[in-house]
This record gives C-alpha cells, structure tokens and sequence, in this order.
C-alpha cells in the first residue's frame, strides 16, 4: 500500500503566531491501472471456470449412438425400404435368435429372424433361402406388414398396442390375435387393447371360449409364451430406442 505524509500548516489569524498541526496519514487510492488489471484477471479466470463446467455438463449429457448388433446396417436398410423401425427388427431379432444367423430351431425356424419355411413357400421364395441373412429379414419384414394389414388396426391406435398386437401375431400367428380380438368385440372390450387381448388370448385355452362361434382357429395354449414373447420384445425395443437412431 502506498503511503505519504502530508503536513497541514495552520495560521492563527488574529495573534500572528503559526502552530503546525500534527502530521496524519492518507491512504493514497491504488493505481486504477493496477486495480483494472485484477479485475480484468478475475473476470478471464470466472469465464474460464464457466466454460469448463459448462463442457463437463455437456460431455455429461451428450448422448452418441449405440451399435445394437452388427447387424445394424442391414436393419437399417431393409427397415428404410419396408417402412418398419430397424430398432424394433432388432428386437424381434434378440428375441428370437439373440443375433445368432445360423440358429435353427426343431420347428425348422431359421435365422435371426426364425423364419418358417412355410413362410418362405407363402411368398413364394425357395425355402432354402430362409437360411441367408438378407432374405430372413426380408421375409419377416414381409410377414409383419402382412400381419399389419390383416388386423386392420385403427389410425388412432395406441402406439404400444399396435407394436404388441403386431408382435404378438408374429409369436402366436396372426388367427388366433384376430380370434382373441373377436372374442373382447363380442363381450363389449377394447378388440385393439393389447391388455384386453392378452387376457382372451389365455382364455383361448378354455374351452368355454374356444368353443364359442367366434373362434375360428381353435384352441391356443401357448399364451404364456406368447405373454412372454411381447413384453421381452417391447422391453427390448425401448432399451434400443434409447440408444440407438
């Protein structure tokens, strides 16, 4: 801190004589140069400090996206051509094979996809092309589209409940979704509510229901693993949602 001593000399007017008063000491203010240049350093170190913490924020939450499989590519592009989600073929894809293109089932469902090859004969392709990875995907793209077109869903449809419905008839085929969605209609319940349709499809082993006039392709036992088939591949679709576009 700069100090001065500064002497104030007073004069007594009237007698002539002159007393020095005592000496006191002034604080000089600082230099505004000096005082300017500790501003401007706090103000760079302040800025500093908030872009730091504001880059550490975004690496926090920036999100890049995930490779489900090595199958994404092809999901991809074949997803783009028909008109269905890639994430939610990949799903259908971890269900059925967990990504494993030579599995085959004692069905003879082939594939990621576990292609039937009843399926293949339905479109007309030699069944041994089931076992190629490209047209296994191809023909289940095909079947959902077909399974989606036969269900005649309604526009206003709850997202899940299409998904689940559609799904649903990939596990099970699609005669007996449409019997159980026969059967709610008939007792006055919600035919396109996937909770609604879960529901007849286990009553479908009863044969108070699978006796009834509206049923047209008999008893369904495999509800459970139907049940099953669908909340794993919902589950699935929204995990690959998340991290996946």
């Amino acid at each position: 801190m700069v100090l001065s001593l500064v002497v104030l000399a007073g004069f007594e007017s009237s007698m002539g004589s002159t007393f020095a008063e005592p000496a006191r000491i002034i604080e000089e203010p600082q230099s505004e140069s000096i005082a300017d240049e500790a501003k401007v350093t706090e103000g760079a170190d302040s800025v500093a400090t908030v872009q730091i913490e504001e880059c550490a924020q975004i690496a926090e939450t920036v999100k890049l996206p995930q490779q489900i499989s090595r199958f994404d590519p092809l999901m991809k592009r074949i997803g783009a051509e028909s008109g269905h989600d890639w994430r939610f073929m990949s799903a259908i894809a971890y269900c059925e094979s967990r990504f494993k293109e030579g599995l085959v089932s004692k069905r003879g469902a082939a594939g990621l996809m576990q292609v039937m090859p009843i399926v293949a004969r339905h479109f007309k392709v030699p069944v041994s092309h089931i076992y190629n990875t490209e047209t296994n995907v191809r023909l289940a793209c095909r079947l959902l589209t077909e399974f989606e077109a036969l269900l005649r869903l309604p526009e206003d449809i709850a997202e899940r409940d299409r998904l689940s419905l559609i799904l649903a008839s990939y596990n099970a085929g699609v005669g007996h979704v449409q019997d159980a969605r026969r059967l709610a209609k008939a007792d006055g319940a919600n035919p396109n509510s996937w909770d609604v349709i879960s529901k007849y499809l286990q009553l479908k082993a009863n044969p108070a229901y699978y006796t009834r006039k509206e049923v047209k392709a008999g008893r369904f036992s495999g509800s459970k693993e139907t049940l099953g088939f669908v909340k794993l591949a919902m589950s699935k679709y929204d995990e690959y949602c998340e991290i996946a576009w």
